[in-house]
This record gives structure tokens, C-alpha cells and sequence, in this order.
């Protein structure tokens, strides 16, 4: 490897690494303080670089916080789309309309266990009609929209719904079922297991969409 190539490459490993860090403060100060609650200033603090180094690596706030959504939604900040992530692929994969729903619902608990606390904040400071944040939250519900709308297709092309259910009611019904403030309720309110919530989605995706388990009528 050539000095100029390695000095390249090193300064791009140093630039991801910085920016993993701003991402890291950023996120751990929107969950704690909140969007409207966090400055520029404190999340280079936090990551031990400076305000210039913030908006040169990652961008203003608004930028940050969909950078740090993306991440807790995908795990990582790998540049790999979620359709073509391993839990997807198992998904799609999944020989019955059970076990894809089953692995529909741990994926959603692992999102939802990333997410829920920044989700939750994000949604309660919307509510003060902040332009941003409010289209922030516009963003999110479409994007859930997107994704229940895709699996509800997938369920209907290949093991077919329950009679009388559209593709559509079922998107919806996804849609539905797997929103943040369900989580809330069950989670934070309620006190569910996460194991408990889990479990509680399978079944009600299920029952909702499919047609009755005949091996159930079976089973004492």
C-alpha cells in the first residue's frame, strides 16, 4: 500500500470512528434530555470533538437525529438496507405464515428495545408543534407504513389471509399492532416482559391475519 493510500485510508477510519462517537453522544443526550433539550455544543462535548468537527462529520442536529434513528432502527450504521438484512431475509424465508409472523414480532421487540425511549421522546416534544420534530414523526409513521405494508404483501402473496382481509386491512392491522405507543402502554406502563410483549405480538398478528391453525383444533 502506498503512503498516500494508507494515509486515506487512515484518515477515513478516523473520520467513521469520530462520527460513531458524535452518533453515540447524540443519542445517548436525545434520549435523556430530548431533542429540544440538546445543543451542538453539548453533544461534541460529549464526544470529545468540537462543534465544527460535529457538523463536518455528521451535520446539524436534524441530521443527527435521523442518523441516530436509522442506526437504533437498523443495530448498526452498516450502509446495508433493511430488506436485505439477515432477520428479513429469515422472514421472508420462513416456510409458514406462524413462524414468519413469530420472526416478524422479534424483529419488531429488537427494534422496538433500540428505539422506544428515543421514539417516545421525539413523539412527546412533537406534540409542542415543533416544525422539525413534528415532520420527524410524520417520517417515522411512513416509514412503519412502509415496512407493514411490504410484510402484509409478502404474507398475502405467498400463504394467502384470513377470508374476507385485504392486503391492505392487514398493512394496517400491522401497522397498527407494532406502534410505539402500544409499546408503551405494554412496556413501560404495564410493566410486560419484554419476552411477554413478544410473544403477545406473534399471536396477535396471527390470530388477526391468518386463517384458523388447523393444528390447533388438534391439540388438547
Amino acid at each position: 500500500m502506498s503512503p498516500r493510500r494508507y494515509s486515506s485510508s487512515l484518515r477515513s477510519e478516523q473520520t467513521a470512528a469520530g462520527r460513531r462517537r458524535i452518533l453515540d453522544a447524540a443519542g445517548a443526550l436525545f434520549r435523556e434530555h430530548g431533542y429540544l433539550g440538546t445543543t451542538i455544543a453539548q453533544i461534541a462535548a460529549a464526544a470529545g470533538v468540537s462543534t465544527q468537527s460535529v457538523y463536518n462529520m455528521a451535520g446539524g442536529k436534524a441530521e443527527l437525529l435521523k442518523a441516530v434513528y436509522d442506526v437504533a432502527v437498523a443495530g448498526d450504521d452498516e450502509p446495508v438496507p433493511m430488506a436485505e438484512r439477515p432477520a428479513i431475509q429469515a422472514m421472508l424465508a420462513a416456510p409458514d405464515p406462524r413462524q414468519a409472523l413469530a420472526l416478524y414480532a422479534r424483529l419488531g421487540r429488537e427494534i422496538a428495545q433500540r428505539t422506544h425511549r428515543l421514539v417516545t421522546v421525539i413523539l412527546a416534544q412533537a406534540a409542542t408543534g415543533d416544525a422539525a420534530l413534528t415532520e420527524f414523526a410524520a417520517q417515522i409513521e411512513a416509514q412503519r407504513a412502509i415496512g407493514t405494508a411490504a410484510t402484509a404483501r409478502h404474507l398475502a402473496g405467498r400463504f394467502g389471509l384470513r377470508t374476507g382481509l385485504s392486503e391492505q386491512a392487514a398493512a394496517d392491522i400491522l401497522w397498527t399492532l407494532t406502534a410505539p405507543d402500544i409499546v408503551e402502554r405494554l412496556i413501560t406502563q404495564r410493566n410486560w416482559p419484554w419476552d411477554t410483549y413478544e410473544r403477545w405480538l406473534a399471536d396477535a398478528m396471527a390470530s388477526s391475519l391468518l386463517p384458523p391453525d388447523p393444528k390447533a383444533a388438534l391439540r388438547p
